[in-house]
């Protein structure tokens, strides 16, 4: 499915913004619920929600969520900063969380 399906099958979240924070707490990104990163915000408050962090199999089901938008991030790097994000959690077995706002 295309990332625009994906995201219809998204819980609705309420908030403003969406803080993501590494392990020691510290704020690693802020994503917007805002045209332009609504979608991502959605996204990672799913995962958050379903995970109870952003882990690797958060990150896993992020990718897939992602669809199209994943393999465009892999060939252009720094493109889609949330989903590249997502592959640095595969890659190094960070485990970030959030709050949204």
């Amino acid at each position: 499915m295309a990332f625009a399906e994906n995201l219809a099958a998204l819980p609705d979240v309420q908030g403003k913004r969406l803080r993501v924070l590494d392990g020691r707490g510290r704020e690693v990104a802020v994503i917007e619920n805002a045209p332009g990163t609504a979608g991502s915000f959605r996204v990672y408050a799913a995962l958050a929600a379903k995970y109870g962090a952003i882990n690797a199999a958060a990150a896993q089901e992020g990718l897939l969520i992602y669809a199209e938008h994943t393999e465009d991030a892999r060939l252009n790097p720094g493109k889609h900063p949330n989903i590249d994000r997502l592959f640095e959690v595969l890659r190094t077995g960070a485990v970030l969380r959030s709050a949204v706002e």
